[in-house]
């Protein structure tokens, strides 16, 4: 990891109208980064999310860094029902929105190409997207993403609802995306110790605030306390 921080919170209050979810927030994350989130549903790793976007200014402390991002859904919050090939999918990372939904226009071929060979898709790119696996599926949405060339990608549990070798493929290819572009990279997942095998540092989000630590300082028992609904203890 080299340079400054791609972005960088420091005494950060993140919430929304006069009211904080989250408070005393600091964090940095720097080109080459993979920055994992964990925490009980409803702790605020939204909310941590969309201020790294840079979608919350903080309502206290500072944020510095406006990074080209890209944020990678859930496969299953896409209908299948949609009419896309899985180049008509991902073409779809370089159109601006402009309300109402339009086919790409043929320009955006080359980076489509390029993005779908990155995640090892270009063979399946005129098949329907509803007919791909969900590993292959959630490739596609990181293709989507890459089209876009970001300096960051946020991603939302990507290896929902996929088998292990398939989480085990989409985490690897993650890691390899950070690393080959010097990019930054923060996954929000419950799959915990598949996470830790993958990212440096992990962010617990619980009670208001949020805690950093390496993946090697927090043990299975420690990670599992983490995403405790909240009432329970944590470690």
């Amino acid at each position: 990891m080299t340079g400054a921080p791609l972005i960088e919170l420091r005494g950060a209050s993140l919430g929304y109208g006069s009211t904080p979810v989250l408070t005393g927030v600091d964090l940095s994350l720097a080109p080459g980064e993979l920055l994992g989130v964990v925490g009980p549903n409803g702790a605020g790793k939204t909310t941590l999310l969309r201020g790294l976007l840079g979608l919350l200014e903080p309502l206290a402390g500072t944020r510095s860094g406006r990074p080209r991002s890209a944020y990678v859904t859930q496969h299953e919050q896409l209908d299948s029902l949609y009419p896309l090939t899985v180049a008509e999918l991902v073409a779809q990372g370089g159109l601006r929105p402009r309300g109402a939904w339009r086919r790409p226009r043929p320009a955006s071929a080359p980076a489509v190409v390029a993005a779908l060979a990155e995640v090892d898709l270009v063979a399946a790119s005129r098949r329907p997207f509803s007919t791909l696996s969900g590993g292959q599926l959630q490739r596609a949405l990181l293709a989507r993403a890459l089209v876009a060339a970001p300096e960051l990608l946020v991603l939302d549990e990507p290896t929902s609802g996929v088998d292990p070798e398939s989480a085990d493929r989409i985490l690897a290819l993650v890691s390899r995306l950070v690393r080959d572009a010097e990019r930054g990279a923060v996954i929000v997942s419950h799959d915990l110790p598949r996470l830790a095998t993958h990212v440096g540092r992990i962010a617990i989000v619980r009670d208001g605030t949020v805690r950093l630590a390496t993946a090697r300082e927090l043990g299975v028992d420690q990670l599992l306390a983490a995403i405790a609904p909240a009432g329970e203890p944590s470690a």
